[in-house]
């Protein structure tokens, strides 16, 4: 399994970049997961349905499936923020690549998504594993890179570049504590 981050600011276009990217990389064969961070409580449940009802109750996880889909919600305790790692570890071992969106501080090699018009500082002149940066902007960069630079509005270009690069992306579960 493959796995990359993908980092930058709200309203960057991360989120619109993994939403092109999933089908270029499935029009390749490849099987793709996702793997978001989300900084507020969020739910993807419905009041009044039969799995909101369990938690409600008190379940500390409820699994739905059907012939279709498998959902699992676990209710988190204690606050605490989820490692990446113990996510990817929750994922089907049968997928080819695994797309993480935020987590931007984490030790994952990660492709930057940044805009000048964002106004933003960009991430990759201090955070040593981002190892591409996609951008509709290349000439406004902040400094100059070694790394590649990709075209933000060419996803099937940046599918093309993850897949060359692919032996990079390698993930080794047993190197993460």
């Amino acid at each position: 399994m493959k796995v990359v981050g993908f980092a930058g600011y709200s309203g960057s276009g991360k989120t619109t970049l993994l939403e092109q990217l999933i089908p270029a990389l499935k029009l390749r064969g490849l099987r793709v997961s996702v793997v978001k961070h989300a900084h507020h409580q969020f739910d993807i449940d419905h009041p009044g349905k039969d799995t909101w009802r369990h938690r409600e109750a008190g379940a500390f996880e409820v699994v739905a499936a059907s012939a279709h889909r498998l959902v699992l919600m676990r209710e988190n305790e204690r606050m605490a923020e989820p490692k990446v790692h113990h996510l990817i570890a929750e994922l089907y071992d049968g997928v080819d690549w695994v797309l993480v969106e935020g987590f931007k501080d984490s030790e994952l090699l990660k492709i930057e998504v940044w805009r000048a018009a964002s106004a933003q500082r960009a991430r990759y002149p201090d955070d040593p594993f981002i190892t591409a940066i996609a951008t509709d902007s290349p000439r406004a960069m902040p400094e100059p890179t070694q790394r590649p630079v990709l075209d933000l509005n060419r996803p099937d270009d940046v599918a093309a570049w993850l897949v060359e690069n692919g032996e990079r992306f390698e993930y080794d579960p047993s190197i993460y504590p």
